[in-house]
Parts: C-alpha cells; sequence; structure tokens
C-alpha cells in the first residue's frame, strides 16, 4: 500500500506508541487526525508532527461523534484507515478489584475502540476499503499476576479484532491486531511522562514501525495479528 496521501485516525495520537504511528505515517506523505484529551499535549504534539489535532475522549460516543464529523467535514467522508491506540491499565489483585475498576478500563480498550471501529466501519464498508489495526497487548495472548481488569480488556479486544477480520475482509478492509511486549512510554505512569528508554526495552518507534511495515504490503494481502517483543529484556 502506498501510504502517500492516504487519511488516517491515530486514537491517543499525542504520546507514545501513537505519537510514533502518526508521525511515521506523516513521514511517508499520510494525512494524519490525531486524539488525545490532554489539550495542551496534544495541540503542541501535532504542531510539531503536522497532524491534524481533535481534542476528544474517544471512550465516550460524544468524543466519537466529534472525531467523525471532523472525518466528513475536512475528509468529504473518505478515510483509509484507523489506529485504535487509545487505552488505559489498572492493576490490582482481584479481592482489590471493583465493578468500577472494571467499567472503567473496559470504557476506553473495549467500548471506544469498538464505537470507533463501527464507525470506520460504515465509511470503508461503503467505498469498499480501508484499514483498521487495534493495539492490544501481549497482555491479550497470557493472563499475569494484577492483570486480571487490564488483560481482560486485551483479551476483549482482541477477540473483537478477530470477529472484525471474518466480518470486514468481503468489503477489503484489513484488520491488523497488533499485541507489543513492554514499551517505554507514558502508559500507567501517574503524571504521563514518557519514560527514558532502555537498551534493552521496547520502544513506541519499533512498535510504530512493524505496524506502517504491515501496512505497506500489497493491499491483496495483511497480517491478521503481530506481536513485537524485545529481543533480550532482562
Amino acid at each position: 500500500m502506498n501510504l502517500k496521501g492516504t487519511k488516517w485516525i491515530v486514537t491517543g495520537g499525542s504520546s507514545g506508541i501513537g505519537k510514533a504511528i502518526a508521525s511515521m505515517l506523516i513521514d511517508e506523505g499520510a494525512e494524519v487526525m490525531i486524539t488525545g484529551r490532554n489539550k495542551e499535549k496534544l495541540l503542541s504534539v501535532a504542531e510539531v508532527i503536522g497532524a491534524i489535532p481533535i481534542w476528544a475522549d474517544v471512550s465516550t460516543d460524544d468524543g466519537i461523534s466529534q472525531v467523525f464529523n471532523q472525518v466528513e467535514t475536512q475528509w468529504n467522508n473518505k478515510l483509509d484507515g484507523l489506529i485504535n491506540n487509545a487505552g488505559i491499565g489498572l492493576f490490582k489483585t482481584i479481592d482489590e478489584c471493583t465493578r468500577a475498576d472494571f467499567e472503567q478500563v473496559f470504557q476506553t480498550n473495549v467500548f471506544g475502540a469498538a464505537m470507533m471501529a463501527k464507525q470506520a466501519a460504515i465509511l470503508f464498508k461503503s467505498q469498499k476499503h480501508g484499514n483498521l489495526v487495534n493495539i492490544a497487548s501481549t497482555a491479550a495472548q497470557k493472563g499475569f499476576v494484577y492483570g486480571s481488569i487490564y488483560a481482560a480488556s486485551k483479551f476483549a479486544l482482541r477477540g473483537l479484532t478477530q470477529c472484525l477480520q471474518a466480518e470486514l475482509r468481503p468489503f477489503n478492509v484489513r484488520v491488523l491486531g497488533v499485541n507489543p511486549s513492554e514499551v517505554t512510554t507514558a502508559f500507567n505512569q501517574e503524571k504521563r511522562e514518557e519514560r527514558a528508554a532502555e537498551d534493552n526495552k521496547l520502544r513506541a518507534q519499533e512498535i510504530a514501525c512493524a505496524i506502517v511495515g504491515a501496512l505497506k504490503m500489497d493491499e491483496r494481502g495483511f497480517i491478521p495479528e503481530l506481536s513485537v517483543w524485545a529481543t533480550n529484556p532482562f
């Protein structure tokens, strides 16, 4: 796929993996809208990388409407791809977990991603073309201590991805699930500050490189699931 001139949405695009993906797509000549909840940070990053900022919370219906209203206004409902990257984490022992904890994480990691995918799918099916990337986690493949909430949400996203692959292939829509291992980003950092890079840990750039490389494959084929591990994190 030639990415030059294509149009993309990247949720959670003001930091970490989302920022790296958006920046790499723009370097390939794509137009990119990025979403974020921190307005100041969003506007600053968008200016630096050359993205279109949308200050919206994509875990809510109002936020999702904002995004797709912008797609209609600015791109006349032409959309080549959606990167569902926005996500949050919460890590507790099961006896500490509350229903509200599960609802908070699932609202973003599952419900928001699903409703973003719904709106994108309407456009993709109409134009008989599209790309959907759901960023899950290696936590979607194997549970772990304190991971009941987060891993459950990512397992759900992985299941959703597989269903969308089956449903959307007849419309020439490629649906890719990506499972990053630990990445040194601001994820799960209380002050949302980027963690310093470590020589033996993954950076956001590695995930972006894997995704953009997969998207550049000729559109007759796609990679349904991609996991990215650090070579030697120990």
